[in-house]
């Protein structure tokens, strides 16, 4: 009998614990990436003052904004870091255990988004975006990071439409025009991104 209290008090103490994790749905530039070439970066470093790379918006989060990723060992923080770093299998890791943590973290989910559209597994960064979009709607950054998906997949009608949909959002916004303008250059050559 009290082998069942004491599991019904953990419970309810993690599910308080939980409510407090929540973060907020500002997304930035996510993983403040070091790109493999100029042109075939998924994701921008935000801290360059004309992006000539692609993928997620600029203008990181405000310092201290409740954000979880704030504290380094976090599993959001680690797996920005190694998504930075290049390895893609070990930031999928971490972000898939963020997500199972923190389902309603819709930065966890763009960066398991972005860490399966590297490793090429599309049909699971589909469901990522879309975990996205349930959680904060179809914003410019999520947008945009989808677009450049499709863009990887060779995909260039459904990567227009949907990065002129960011556009329509943010209209000034130097990484959805970045990534529009690499989609005409890959389109008029014919080649995919890769």
């Amino acid at each position: 009998m009290s082998w069942s209290c004491g599991r019904v008090v953990l419970a309810a103490a993690c599910l308080i614990w939980l409510s407090g994790c929540e973060t907020s749905t500002k997304l930035g530039d996510l993983f403040h990436s070091k790109p493999d070439d100029q042109a075939t970066s998924a994701l921008a470093d935000a801290t360059a003052p004309d992006p000539a790379t692609t993928g997620s918006v600029g203008s990181p989060p405000a310092p201290d904004d409740g954000l979880l990723g704030s504290d380094p060992s976090d599993d959001l923080a680690l797996g920005k870091k190694q998504y930075r770093a290049g390895n893609f299998g070990v930031a999928e890791r971490y972000f898939r255990r963020a997500v199972e943590f923190h389902p309603r973290d819709a930065e966890a989910w763009v960066g398991l988004a972005a860490s399966y559209d590297r490793l090429r597994r599309f049909d699971l960064a589909d469901r990522a975006y879309d975990q996205a979009v349930a959680i904060i709607g179809p914003t410019p950054e999520v947008l945009n990071n989808r677009g450049y998906s499709y863009m990887l997949r060779g995909d260039y009608r459904r990567a227009r439409s949907t990065l002129l949909a960011a556009a329509a959002k943010d209209p000034k916004n130097p990484y959805i025009r970045n990534n529009l303008d690499l989609l005409d250059k890959s389109f008029r050559g014919g080649k995919a991104v890769q």
